[in-house]
């Protein structure tokens, strides 16, 4: 059964860069052909995807967001980051980890993630 947990601070300051950090159990973040997305959820509003790294270490991210993101990983510890720049209160959500399969191209919909971290609350205020 695999297993994903977010972590990382609750609150962060306009203008700073949010991070988080997705530790995976239960499965490797290298195993073909899996994809291990950022998911995001702001209140009163539906999911957003983010972005993704895959199996291979390579990432693509949504455009709206590609100027101020950058997902990482770390193989030795099985985990997976989110840095997220210069946030604003647009950016309090409540962010999400996930898995999903690299199918025909890059999943985007949350429709094709089947695991899920339980989600961590963001508030961006001063």
């Amino acid at each position: 059964q695999v297993q994903l947990q977010e972590s990382g601070p609750g609150l962060v300051k306009p203008s700073q860069t949010l991070s988080l950090t997705c530790t995976v159990s239960g499965g490797s973040i290298t195993t073909s052909y899996y994809a291990w997305s950022w998911i995001r959820q702001p209140p009163g509003k539906g999911l957003e995807w983010m972005g993704v790294i895959a199996y291979d270490g390579s990432t693509y991210y949504s455009p709206s967001l590609k100027s101020r993101t950058s997902i990482s990983r770390d193989t030795s510890k099985n985990q997976f980051s989110l840095q997220l720049s210069s946030v604003t209160p647009e950016d309090t959500a409540v962010y999400y980890c996930a898995r999903g399969e690299v199918v025909a191209g890059i999943p985007r919909s949350e429709y094709e993630y089947d695991y899920w971290g339980q989600g961590t609350q963001v508030t961006v205020s001063s």
